[in-house]
């Protein structure tokens, strides 16, 4: 019996921590895309640039939009544009590389679980997303005269990590259809329009009519204005509207990108 119990405790032993391999994924992902220039750097440089140029040097005399400073409206607008760029090239230009690396393919075979894959490059999209809002909020502060409570500016960091969700659902989906070399060009073509036709370089009120119009259908037009209503900016429309259009979204994409895994699985299982 004593035999017995010795070896029944050395299997439940040996069977893997699946927090401690999802965390240790997630780490590796993240130190992975840190040491990529065109990824880490590019994500941080272009919200910030962007900021510094409308936010600061054009738009530093103090004038005021949709009932708060120009320097805090843009925090919000381009704090969106920015963890959208880091979700999606995250998870989309990765995806799409690794899947023609066939690096999927090992990590399937390996006793890994199969959704840890998929869990850190969410988490590490976070992660960035998180350190671009926040240095917005910095320049915003140190700078640009932007005056935010640490609530606010706490709310302001969580509902921009919280958004990134979506657009790392969208991202997945992407990963699974484009192709390793087009990937970063297909999500250029998305990203780029949809970040325009949203408000997100140009003011909503600023748009044309037609545009605005379009507007209130697109995902990141609804992450920006929860964000807007941190800063004192929002259009007074329902926040539970903005949340249910992000949801309902996120659950699209990612049925997408559950036909894409299974396509994936089918081919090479």
């Amino acid at each position: 019996m004593s035999a017995i119990t010795t070896a029944a405790m050395n299997v439940t032993t040996a069977r893997p921590n699946n927090l401690k391999i999802y965390l240790k994924e997630a780490k590796y992902e993240f130190l992975k895309c840190l040491r990529l220039p065109r990824y880490s750097l590019s994500t941080m440089a272009f919200p910030l640039m962007f900021y510094v140029l409308f936010g600061l040097v054009l738009n530093g005399r103090g004038e005021h939009l949709n009932g708060t400073t120009i320097p805090a409206y843009l925090i919000a607008t381009y704090g969106t544009f920015g963890v959208m760029g880091a979700s999606l090239f995250g998870t989309a230009a990765g995806l799409a590389s690794e899947r023609g690396l066939g690096w999927l393919q090992v990590k399937r075979a390996s006793p890994m679980p199969p959704f840890a894959y998929f869990v850190a490059k969410v988490a590490m999209s976070m992660i960035f997303s998180c350190a671009v809002v926040a240095s917005l909020l910095v320049l915003g502060v140190t700078l640009g005269g932007v005056h935010m409570s640490v609530h606010n500016a706490s709310a302001l960091v969580g509902i921009l990590v919280a958004g990134s969700i979506p657009f790392c659902a969208m991202g997945l989906a992407l990963g699974y259809f484009a192709g390793p070399n087009s990937a970063p060009a297909v999500i250029n073509l998305i990203y780029l329009p949809l970040s325009f036709c949203s408000g997100l370089w140009v003011p909503f009120m600023f748009l044309p009519k037609v545009v605005q119009k379009i507007a209130v259908m697109l995902p990141p037009y609804h992450l920006s204005q929860l964000a807007l209503t941190m800063v004192g900016g929002g259009r007074g429309e329902s926040v539970w509207t903005h949340w249910e259009v992000l949801i309902a979204f996120t659950l699209i994409c990612l049925g997408i990108a559950r036909v894409g895994f299974q396509r994936e699985e089918k081919m090479y299982g």
